[in-house]
């Protein structure tokens, strides 16, 4: 590899400030690097990554952009010079190799993502493919078009706790609601959520395009989300595993306190639902409600009739608290309600439920309950 000419120039070039110098070597070790950049070695690449980051801050945005844009799609590219450009604060020589290079790892697009324009984040949403750590900082970071832009990028990856931000930001957004909902990687637990706060019309289309969910909904839209929510179940791969786990153990030996404590506390939703729904002699449809209420009196009643230990309760609401942001304040003040409430009252009111799962689904809200006993 002929370097050395280019060096003694390179010297020259800086030494003597002429822009279109610099900006003619650049070019000449661009050409150079990536006509032939499958054949290099790592030790080969350093040398061009040395040369090029001289030049890289002594040029225009233009050039800068150009050379971006030349050295994106490039799988060795030079490293050091990658790096500078995708922390460049211009967006046109940041942007393609944002969205591009193979060059950038994990640490470089969290700590870019965490750090840089709404631009810079817009670029990265539009990656190949893209792990939780960095969709994390997207969602939380991100404004609408960049939420939009990593919903729809099927090579991205949510976290548990990605995907629990982002329905919380469709709650005003419903073609947000609608892209998170057709995605095949929504856990099933963020899918109920995501239905029950979603308008008509999301529900409508989730109803006919979701694989979860695609059904033939007809009726007003509290029958579409009754609907939903049951098609979902049982289509769910995950509520299938979880209800043959469940059921291989109950053949084993009865379901008992621990099995669910141990589903809560592993953030298990669909066991957890499963068992206690076992437990307490009640529709399943009526424990994941419990389960995915913003309060929590049904799943007190529902863990007294079970007889289940305040520890074993804590645990459940642990398990809800996750998604929903319970307080220590509120867990302790669901305790103490638990404490408090009689088994009796807890089988009375649980008559009411269990019986209005029998009947045709009704939009209309059940009674106050108290759980003073």
């Amino acid at each position: 590899m002929r370097t050395l000419p280019l060096l003694d120039e390179l010297e020259a070039a800086l030494a003597s400030g002429s822009i279109p110098r610099r900006l003619d070597i650049l070019s000449r070790v661009t050409d150079l690097f990536i006509n032939s950049a499958e054949h290099y070695s790592e030790d080969q690449v350093r040398v061009f990554d040395d040369v090029m980051a001289r030049l890289v801050n002594a040029i225009e945005v233009k050039a800068r952009a150009k050379l971006a844009q030349r050295l994106a799609p490039i799988k060795n590219a030079p490293s050091n010079v990658i790096h500078m450009l995708a922390f460049d604060d211009d967006i046109d020589v940041a942007g393609s190799v944002l969205a591009q290079s193979e060059r950038l790892d994990e640490r470089d697009l969290v700590l870019n993502a965490s750090t840089k324009s709404q631009q810079h984040l817009f670029a990265i949403s539009q990656r190949r493919s893209l792990s939780e750590p960095v969709t994390d900082i997207l969602v939380e970071r991100g404004d609408r078009d960049v939420v939009h832009s990593v919903v729809k990028n099927t090579g991205a990856r949510f976290s548990d706790a990605g995907f629990c931000m982002l329905v919380k930001r469709s709650s005003d957004d419903d073609v947000l609601a609608a892209e998170i909902g057709l995605r095949s990687d929504i856990p099933r637990a963020h899918f109920l959520v995501l239905l029950e706060k979603a308008s008509s019309s999301v529900r409508a289309r989730l109803a006919a395009e979701n694989p979860q969910a695609r059904t033939a909904i007809e009726g007003a839209v509290a029958e579409v989300v009754h609907g939903i929510r049951d098609r979902a179940r049982n289509t769910s791969r995950d509520f299938a595993a979880a209800q043959a786990l469940v059921e291989q153990q109950s053949r084993l030996r009865r379901i008992g306190e621990a099995d669910i404590y141990e589903y809560a506390r592993d953030r298990k939703f669909e066991e957890t639902a499963i068992a206690l729904s076992i437990m307490s002699d009640t529709p399943i449809d009526v424990v994941e409600r419990a389960l995915l209420d913003p309060g929590a009196e049904i799943i007190l009643i529902l863990a007294k009739v079970a007889e289940l230990s305040a520890t074993t309760t804590k645990a459940i609401l642990l398990l809800r608290a996750a998604d929903r942001g319970m307080s220590a304040k509120d867990l302790d003040q669901a305790l103490s309600s638990f404490n408090r409430l009689r088994p009796d009252t807890a089988r009375r009111v649980l008559s009411f439920f269990r019986a209005r799962a029998k009947k045709p689904f009704a939009p209309a809200p059940p009674p106050p309950v108290a759980l003073s006993g």
